[in-house]
């Protein structure tokens, strides 16, 4: 890890260290990917104020998320399948975030269930829901969530129909993979990454296989899984989740104001300003691109959150500086757990952070709470 100064360097060894299809998993968007490419360029576009001659020996990225003190205005979204990108990668990743002074939320989609990261873990961790047909089943995995005294309950709400994403359909993209004679040379190739997956605790969905009747064969599971995208999902579904869940909520998936507004009336504590990373709707604008307007009309009443195209301490001050609170990266610790496992994450997040008290230092700001839109050159 010496030589690696970027998340790209990260996302090259990730490259090569992981099967394609696993790396394609993470990197890739949907369709024609307007949307992904769209949240890269659209931060890339906004320029900073560079200020000369300003005292800025006292920089520090601490803050507080929902209340709670972190080190970096930073949280590691839900990924799912990280245990397919290094042998107990939501573990590993946990274990850095918290390291780190950050949150990091577990998906339901994860390799490693609630109680695995829970029982390997010294602090509370967010966990990330989606609201599936099987209300009974999501019911239960909301109170696998309490006992395990996860801190967030983050509600993704963008999923009720699945985006198609064109390189996992040609990947043969399965939990277990589609053999074939190419990607069995593929896995050959990579024995290290093959080992690693092999001593992990799971190989498929940890929070979903035995706890759901007739989801302990694989096939079953995949079935069970394919079925539960629920078109009827509301925000009357929202209500019964607070019904449930006794801690903070955060909604993620919003990119339209009309949403935002919606949001606010649920009384959850905090909203993602988010497309998925680009893998749902591809022609939806980008994160940045919305998220001053929802800070305009919301951001007073709820804390805002930021996630799209993160790869830098700099797109975070970009985020920061339009309004955001803190941000999720999603794509940029995952190239670093697929290169290097828990050092890979801790890697990516020592990038963020140096990268953030350097542009800090140029733009004449010292502390998270001076970042605003005088840091920008607009």
């Amino acid at each position: 890890m010496k030589h690696i100064t970027c998340i790209e360097d990260l996302r090259q060894l990730h490259k090569r260290r992981v099967p394609k299809a696993f790396f394609d998993y993470a990197d890739r968007g949907s369709y024609s990917e307007d949307t992904l490419r769209a949240n890269r360029a659209d931060l890339e576009a906004i320029k900073f104020r560079q200020r000369i001659l300003v005292d800025v020996s006292r920089r520090d990225t601490s803050t507080t998320i929902l209340g709670e003190p972190a080190a970096l205005p930073l949280s590691l979204a839900p990924v799912g399948l990280l245990g397919m990108q290094h042998g107990d990668g939501e573990i590993a990743a946990c274990r850095a975030a918290q390291a780190a002074g950050i949150p990091f939320t577990l998906s339901t989609m994860s390799i490693c269930s609630i109680e695995d990261v829970a029982a390997n873990v010294d602090k509370p961790f967010w966990f990330q829901l989606y609201v599936m047909k099987d209300r009974g089943f999501i019911k239960s995995l909301i109170e696998r969530a309490i006992a395990a005294k996860c801190s967030a309950l983050v509600l993704t709400v963008d999923l009720q129909v699945m985006g198609q994403r064109h390189q996992d359909i040609k990947n043969g993209m399965t939990i277990p993979p589609e053999w074939s004679l190419s990607k069995l040379i593929d896995f050959a190739t990579k024995p290290a990454w093959v080992a690693g997956v092999m001593r992990g605790k799971r190989r498929t969905f940890g929070n979903i296989a035995g706890h759901v009747k007739g989801t302990d064969d694989i096939t079953q599971l995949s079935q069970w899984t394919n079925a539960q995208f629920d078109t009827t999902l509301s925000w009357k579904d929202v209500d019964w989740i607070r019904s449930i869940w006794p801690g903070k909520l955060i909604l993620k998936g919003i990119l339209d104001v009309e949403d935002a507004e919606e949001a606010v009336k649920t009384g959850a504590h905090a909203m993602v300003v988010s497309n998925h990373g680009g893998r749902q709707l591809d022609g939806a604008p980008s994160s940045i691109e919305v998220l001053p307007e929802i800070v305009d009309e919301v951001g007073d009443k709820m804390e805002i959150m930021f996630d799209g195209g993160i790869r830098s301490g700099q797109d975070v001050i970009r985020a920061l500086a339009l309004g955001a609170k803190s941000c999720m990266i999603g794509r940029a610790f995952v190239h670093g757990l697929g290169a290097g496992g828990q050092e890979g994450v801790a890697k990516a997040l020592d990038l963020i952070r140096n990268e953030m008290l350097v542009t800090m230092g140029l733009c004449g700001v010292n502390t998270i709470a001076e970042i605003d839109d005088h840091v920008l050159a607009i």
